[in-house]
């Protein structure tokens, strides 16, 4: 039978694309012609369209020919109209300083151009590295040095309120997608020149800038050497976000709960590297990676040091309470209707089982579908836009549920249990451990459909074993519970006063010494002779 389509021809593997930059490599060095070198830059990027190439002559002199080279979007253009290309055009006593060709890169960069950060290139691979990061290179005829201004500049998304760590007190800042900008932001709360940066590039393809941040004599040399091993030992063509790294550099692989912290808030950034921590910032997301991470970091939230600790602690213990309801919640609900009817009150019990009279499902089967349901809700409202997303997940809820209810598939006091687990899921602090929670209910409802609620503890004393076995950067996970710190444990499930709070945590932080002696908090003077004073000169 004839084919109406035609077979592609097959490609065969040595078989190069036409218009392929691998048919003529670059040199390693820049050439001494201006021609050559405009003309490689054209090969190498495809003679794009938003790459800029001025012609100058340098100090008005048609015999000193130079080209600029931008990429058009991630410079900043006043910069390299007002003082770049005005400085090299337009100076008057250039020509006389320059008597030989060598020298005009050292006299440009060290006394005509006003920019600071201004570099000497002579292999490709930097040049074209500085060109895509956005500084404006400068090439000049009879000279194989160019020079790379830094530049960088563009839209940028200005800083707003966080997102997702909303706090009711303090700071209304969060990062943007500018590494820059997210490391100034801490700069600005820690003002210490023991504030070290360690820059990298990391992706083969994307070059994405990445930085390493810590306090020189606060962290740990162990913990610092184990991150920059990690970091510089990952090879990956692209970085697009912080997940990526993420992934490459947590200590295990096979566990749904999270060995490193992630934040957008830089007052919170800022309290862990105090703490001990390293921050690890990545260009183009504003979410900025924390290690090592334990356990309880996960329940805490910035305004919990900003409050007065018997708040704090009261809320912490609300949000670790949240925590376990949303884990456990649909699977005791699964147990005592299946195998533990006794330790239901009659009255509940009777009214429990008149619901569940005409349900066709077991309570199993009743609290999958229902979770399912309640989780297809979530994500279309979290990927909606936003002027419908809230309002497709709560009608969306209301009239599901109700529908299910009066048709019989599922009982009210299912849809109570499954709403109330929802909710607590979302009052979790960190997003990350509340996604674990959610994927770990669905294994505890097993263990209690199967065993009942010696199949929850079996689950549980299995799962803070498995906590127990956790690293981060060689941090045990559940420090300071496991081992067990005594000093450590003012800021765990609860948060003592500041002054309490003398030590920083010693697994992490090599200056332990956080707090002065003498601290508490004592009025020098008696309330009662306050009054008296207060008295005695409202009576005069």
């Amino acid at each position: 039978m004839p084919s109406f389509f035609k077979k592609p021809k097959p490609k065969k593997m040595n078989e190069k694309p036409i218009n392929s930059n691998e048919d003529q490599e670059l040199p390693e060095f820049l050439d001494m012609d201006l021609e050559k070198n405009i003309s490689a830059i054209k090969q190498k990027t495809g003679n794009s369209s938003d790459v800029v190439i001025r012609m100058v002559k340098i100090s008005q002199d048609p015999e000193i020919r130079a080209a600029i080279v931008y990429i058009e979007g991630i410079v900043d253009n006043k910069s390299i109209n007002d003082f770049l290309m005005d400085s090299i055009m337009n100076h008057i006593d250039l020509k006389e300083r320059i008597d030989y060709y060598e020298k005009i890169a050292d006299i440009l960069a060290d006394k005509i151009i006003p920019i600071g950060n201004v570099k000497q290139l002579r292999n490709w691979d930097e040049l074209l590295l500085s060109l895509m990061s956005g500084d404006t290179i400068i090439l000049i005829n009879g000279t194989n040095t160019g020079l790379s201004a830094s530049t960088k500049g563009g839209e940028r998304r200005s800083i707003l309120e966080p997102g997702t760590q909303i706090a009711v007190r303090g700071s209304r800042e969060s990062f943007t997608e500018s590494i820059g900008t997210n490391t100034a932001m801490v700069r600005r709360i820690i003002k210490n020149p023991n504030l070290w940066v360690e820059p990298m590039k990391m992706g083969t393809v994307t070059n994405t800038d990445v930085v390493m941040m810590y306090i020189n004599g606060i962290a740990k040399e162990e913990i610092i050497d184990e991150v920059r091993k990690r970091l510089e030992k990952i090879n990956i063509d692209s970085i697009l976000e912080s997940g990526y790294i993420e992934q490459m550099i947590e200590d295990q692989t096979f566990t749904t709960f999270p060995t490193l912290y992630h934040s957008e808030r830089p007052d919170m950034v800022a309290g862990n590297l105090l703490e001990g921590r390293v921050a690890i910032f990545v260009d183009g997301t504003p979410f900025v990676l924390v290690a090592p991470a334990l356990f309880i970091q996960f329940f805490q939230s910035a305004e919990d040091y900003y409050v007065r600790f018997d708040i704090a602690s009261a809320l912490r213990l609300l949000r670790i309470l949240i925590f376990f309801i949303s884990l456990i919640a649909p699977a005791a609900y699964v147990g005592a209707t299946t195998f533990h009817q006794e330790m239901i009150p009659t009255s509940l019990l009777i009214a429990v089982a008149a619901q569940r009279e005409a349900v066709p499902f077991p309570s199993l089967v009743e609290a999958i579908i229902m979770e399912v349901t309640f989780e297809i809700l979530r994500e279309a409202g979290i990927r909606m836009p936003k002027a419908i997303g809230s309002a497709i997940s709560i009608v969306g809820a209301l009239v599901i549920g109700q529908a299910a209810v009066q048709a019989g598939i599922v009982s009210p006091a299912m849809v109570i249990i499954v709403a109330i687990t929802a909710i607590a899921s979302f009052a979790t602090p960190s997003y990350a451990i509340a996604i674990s929670a959610r994927l770990i209910r669905f294994i505890i409802m097993l263990s209690a459909a199967t065993f009942g609620f010696y199949g929850i503890i079996l689950s549980f004393i299995m799962l803070i074993v498995h906590l127990c076995g956790l690293r981060s950067f060689g941090v045990p996970y559940m420090a300071p519970f496991a081992p067990f710190i005594p000093t450590n444990t003012g800021d765990t499930i609860v948060r003592l006063p500041w002054w309490f709070l003398k030590d920083r945590p010693k697994l992490i932080s090599k200056n332990i010494d956080r707090i002065g002696e003498d601290q508490k908090p004592a009025p020098p003077k008696k309330r009662g002779m306050v009054n008296i004073k207060f008295k005695e000169g409202r009576s005069e």
